[in-house]
């Protein structure tokens, strides 16, 4: 989790992670959450000021709601009716508007500010773009208008499950990774960027991210860290090189199954530190 000190930046993101999410709440293809709920806890005027949350909602469950940051860690925060969500820009000719709780939709990108609760943080502020809102919108909904820069074909992709004997794989790139780390590195960073943009070349391409370790540490750290590892990379994707999340499948971590060399050695678990990112075309539709 990407978090700063009150005055930074907000996160300039339109994206929509469908990673791994905390236990109880609704995942990235869930149906939209119940709003109806309260939040119990209010936030006191003199609660102990919390740290400012940059990053993309990757779920919601009644006043709760997760945000993963660029690093692929996750926070949960707590909403109630003295949240205020304000969104910016010149969507539809709302400049800066007050929301509804029912605004913040997965894969939003939000820089939320928050205070100490006595069962954890409680959002004060909510910020947002209306030009995120508006993508996060048109993937929820799935109406003709929000996709129209999408071929027809690429449309009826997004509800089709991840299984990749559907698909062709166009390509595959690796990026490495340093023991026991989810990390980025530069070289890593321009590779991701480089492959969305061929990818992007391509009619109805599709990117499957999966997360690899080595044969370091016990199997339930590596499964862990094979998800994170798949967040991070996910994240990049989405946030930094401009890859539209309704043509992201489902990201996995595989921990330190399928490796791509002998475990047995330094330099053969180098190789097997890794996030491999696909690029699909379904069988359906290659050449379309």
């Amino acid at each position: 989790m990407h978090i700063i000190s009150k005055g930074r930046g907000a996160l300039i993101a339109a994206a929509m992670l469908t990673g791994p999410v905390a236990t109880g709440l609704a995942a990235q293809e869930a149906p939209p959450a119940d709003l109806s709920a309260t939040i119990t806890e209010p936030a006191p005027a003199e609660a102990a000021e919390g740290p400012t949350i940059e990053g993309i909602i990757s779920a919601r469950s009644g006043d709760q709601m997760q945000v993963t940051g660029a690093d692929g860690a996750n926070n949960v925060v707590a909403l109630n009716d003295t949240t205020v969500i304000r969104a910016s820009g010149g969507f539809l000719g709302l400049g800066r508007e007050t929301l509804g709780a029912d605004a913040l939709l997965n894969g939003l990108p939000v820089s939320v500010e928050t205070v100490q609760g006595a069962q954890g943080l409680v959002a004060t502020r909510v910020a947002l773009k209306n030009k995120d809102l508006k993508t996060a919108s048109m993937i929820r909904s799935g109406t003709a208008q929000g996709f129209a820069e999408q071929s027809a074909a690429t449309e009826a992709l997004r509800g089709r499950v991840g299984d990749i004997d559907q698909y062709n794989v166009k390509s595959t790139t690796n990026v490495n990774f340093d023991t026991g780390k989810a990390t980025l590195s530069p070289q890593a960073k321009s590779e991701l960027c480089a492959t969305a943009s061929t990818a992007e070349q391509m009619d109805n391409a599709l990117l499957l991210v999966v997360g690899y370790t080595d044969s370091t540490g016990p199997e339930e750290f590596n499964q862990m860290l094979s998800e994170k590892r798949a967040g991070s990379v996910v994240n990049y994707l989405q946030q930094v090189c401009g890859w539209k999340p309704y043509r992201m499948l489902t990201p996995t971590g595989m921990s330190e199954a399928q490796p791509v060399a002998d475990n047995m050695t330094d330099a053969g678990k180098s190789q097997n530190r890794r996030v491999a990112v696909n690029v699909l075309v379904s069988k359906g539709l290659d050449g379309l």
